[in-house]
């Protein structure tokens, strides 16, 4: 039988999602926690990769498994796996269901605050530069978005992949009601390697005067890379919604 979970991940003290061969990823922290439980190895399929230091308060992964599940699994589960890790909600599916391929629309927030605060070093970056911030040029940036489907000028380099087309529903700011800090909305129904975090370190360009609209317009006609790009750090991004069909 398959089964889906749902859960969520602080990523800071992970290499990503994905297994990687010398760094701990949250991929083999839950495959490791799951051998403990079940006493079985069992690979699990992640509905995307997050990089180093990215979190997710939503996730979905999908396992397969021969046999029902040992009574209070969930909670069997939570108590072996890190604190930085918690499972939410199971369910079991078709046996063709696929966390991965069957998404239909990921949501992503970034998130900025204007004062130093050492409860959020993990989640939120600290911009000090924010009343430098141009936040109208900023949102037109983020609207700017909506018009393509193609974002090659914000794809990391080596990537492999067949198509640098993604379906945006939304790309917008939000400036937080104490003036304190903004939170960028993107959402598609795919993302490309890195896309988000160059896009947010676009909007900080633009909102600080160092990139023009019309040149982030530009680049996205001709399908190239800004030659003024920015990266911002992995920490203030979080997967926050995968959705799924009904019939999933």
């Amino acid at each position: 039988m398959r089964y889906f979970i749902e859960l969520s991940y602080n990523g800071t003290n992970y290499c990503g999602w994905q297994r990687q061969p010398h760094d701990m990823s949250v991929q083999q922290k839950i495959e490791e926690s799951l051998a403990t439980v079940l006493r079985k190895e069992t690979p699990i399929v992640g509905c995307g990769r997050t990089d180093s230091g990215v979190h997710a308060s939503q996730y979905f992964l999908h396992f397969d498994y021969p046999t029902p599940l040992p009574d209070n699994f969930m909670n069997r589960m939570n108590k072996v796996l890190p604190t930085d890790i918690a499972f939410y909600d199971l369910k079991a599916v078709a046996d063709d269901a696929h966390t991965r391929f069957d998404a239909s629309r990921r949501a992503y927030q970034y998130h900025i605050i204007f004062r130093k605060n050492p409860f959020h070093q993990q989640t939120k970056y600290f911009f000090p530069q924010w009343n430098k911030l141009h936040i109208d040029k900023m949102q037109e940036a983020a609207s700017l978005l909506l018009e393509y489907s193609a974002f090659y000028t914000f794809c990391k380099s080596n990537t492999e992949v067949k198509t640098m087309n993604c379906d945006l529903m939304d790309s917008h700011w939000e400036i937080h009601p104490n003036g304190k800090g903004l939170t960028y909305h993107i959402a598609a129904n795919r993302f490309l390697r890195g896309m988000v975090r160059l896009i947010v370190g676009m909007g900080i360009n633009v909102g600080m005067g160092k990139l023009k609209i019309d040149t982030v317009r530009q680049a996205l006609d001709r399908q190239e890379r800004l030659t003024k790009s920015l990266s911002v750090p992995p920490h203030g991004l979080f997967l926050t919604e995968v959705e799924y069909p009904v019939t999933t």
